[in-house]
């Protein structure tokens, strides 16, 4: 994981967490930033209902974005 993770990022796990019910591919936001490179991501469903909330180190994360990058 090179890319730098924001607060407010919407960001897809790369790995599954069984122990709390989440799989690879799922998407967050990043609502926190931790120590160690870690961050706080919160899971919503459809209608906005939270799911899940925990901390995933970034390696584990994904950042999507919604715009085409811009070539240098």
């Amino acid at each position: 994981m090179s890319e730098k993770i924001n607060v407010l990022d919407v960001v897809a796990l790369t790995v599954d967490m069984p122990d709390r019910g989440l799989v690879s591919g799922q998407v967050g936001t990043v609502v926190e930033s931790l120590a160690n490179d870690t961050f706080e991501v919160e899971f919503n469903d459809d209608s906005g209902h939270t799911y899940a909330q925990c901390a995933v180190p970034a390696r584990h994360l994904l950042v999507l974005h919604y715009r085409p990058s811009q070539v240098a």
